[in-house]
């Protein structure tokens, strides 16, 4: 198998589907000369009618593309920062999200938004948010947030085949790693809604969500040297969540610690814990933890920006927590 980065993985994938499928098209802001290397030679390749550079206007061109998907193709949407998604709220929630009901499945919306999430690069307040719990409460949408390489190909070629609309989240610290990983070759697609188990263990689960995966493998290899063994579960899409293989963990365990970026309250944290609780609350030992980032604007301010954050400390502290250990 080839061993490719975050972003290489990717951008594979823009080019295998679009060479598939010839209504398969790329928007947004200076995606022909992408900053960040995930759309580099697609214009070069599949020329500038499929590669379109749009004004800087995410309410226009996310409403473009959910027009686009109405008419049969596929558009895939990069909406730069999430951030921003704030200004595309009405096509993407009022949009694309309810037309296929609306309409009685008269027609589908299969228009996937490209979304660079998550802080740890100083972007302040208004560049470094993640906002992937809002669109969990939005029924008709589908989010994804792969956390390696092999689920960002396998994941981004699914979403691109989806007939419904899918919130694809990739957060930018992962865009910087250079460490390779082996990816299926071939027509690799990651099935939607199956997550998976990243480590086993019998002693607590951790589920990490997106970026935060690397924190909490760090935290089981870390407390491993403990006597801890930690099973960690990549949820990897988080609608629709897979419910099952998080409850068979816990059942195992009888500990479960949840961590993402997103903010504390109403966060995937919550909701999560919530469907752990409905299914197997008997298994519990102890109250579920939550690692994620205080409820205050992400800060710009290095030092401060990981106060706020989670991090591999905050996750080893709250399994030690749920398991009554003090050090």
């Amino acid at each position: 198998m080839p061993e490719l980065t975050y972003v290489e993985a990717l951008n594979e994938a823009l080019h295998e589907e679009m060479a598939r499928d010839e209504k398969v098209f790329l928007m947004g802001e200076d995606v022909a000369f992408d900053y960040f290397g995930v759309c580099s030679g697609l214009a070069d390749r599949f020329g500038r009618d499929r590669v379109r550079d749009t004004p800087i206007c995410e309410l226009g061109f996310t409403g473009a593309g959910v027009g686009a998907a109405m008419a049969g193709f596929r558009p895939i949407v990069d909406l730069r920062f999430m951030d921003f998604t704030t200004y595309a709220l009405d096509p993407i929630v009022n949009q694309a999200a309810k037309l296929r009901y609306m309409l009685g499945g008269q027609l589908s919306v299969p228009m996937v938004a490209r979304i660079p999430s998550g802080a740890g690069l100083q972007y302040g307040a208004t560049h470094g948010q993640s906002l992937e719990a809002w669109f969990m409460q939005v029924p008709g949408l589908k989010v994804l947030y792969p956390s390696c390489p092999s689920d960002a190909k396998g994941l981004l070629k699914a979403a691109v085949r989806d007939d419904n609309p899918v919130m694809f989240i990739e957060h930018r610290l992962l865009y910087a790693q250079k460490t390779k990983q082996a990816v299926p070759d071939g027509d690799h697609t990651t099935p939607i809604g199956v997550a998976e188990v990243k480590r086993a263990g019998a002693d607590a689960t951790i589920v990490g969500i997106g970026y935060q995966m690397g924190h909490c493998l760090e935290a089981a290899e870390a407390l491993a040297g403990e006597g801890i063994e930690c099973e960690v579960i990549d949820p990897r899409s988080l609608t629709p969540l897979d419910v099952e293989t998080i409850t068979a963990s816990v059942r195992k365990t009888s500990r479960c610690v949840i961590v993402e970026e997103g903010h504390l309250r109403s966060g995937v944290g919550a909701e999560i814990s919530a469907a752990i609780q409905e299914a197997v609350f008997e298994y519990l030992d102890a109250p579920i933890g939550r690692v994620a980032a205080l409820m205050a604007p992400i800060p710009v301010q290095t030092k401060l920006e990981k106060f706020v954050l989670p991090s591999t400390e905050k996750v080893i502290a709250a399994v030690r927590k749920a398991l009554g250990v003090s050090v």
